[in-house]
């Protein structure tokens, strides 16, 4: 159990807590999107240049995002780096990028306290 909890740097637990804001934040509006049956996409694309705007600027951030958690997962040896993208499909970019993050964070803690054993 110590192992969980080691290498937590103040820069891991506020990308845990950006993570958690962005799965609580982004799945509170899905849910009532489910409710009100509406149509998720089409609502993305279809309300104004505004609402389209915003899902353009999300969408290149979001690969952007995947092309680095790839790149950087690999780099640092950390195992199924992808299962973070996939995971952004059935929860939210705003919370599986931050939690990257968080890991990473983790990740370059562990590497150091190693290099310094």
């Amino acid at each position: 159990m110590s192992d969980l909890r080691r290498h937590w740097t103040p820069t891991a637990i506020a990308y845990l807590v950006l993570s958690l804001a962005g799965l609580v934040g982004t799945w509170t509006f899905n849910v009532f999107a489910i409710v009100q049956m509406r149509d998720f996409v089409g609502d993305l694309v279809t309300s104004g240049p505004a609402v389209s705007s915003i899902t353009v600027d999300l969408l290149v951030v979001a690969v952007a995002g995947s092309v680095f958690i790839l790149v950087e997962g690999r780099r640092l040896g950390m195992r199924f780096a992808w299962l973070y993208i996939v995971l952004s499909g059935v929860t939210a970019f705003a919370f599986t990028f931050p939690l990257f993050l968080a890991m990473r964070q983790r990740r370059l803690t562990a590497l150091a306290s190693a290099k310094s054993a």
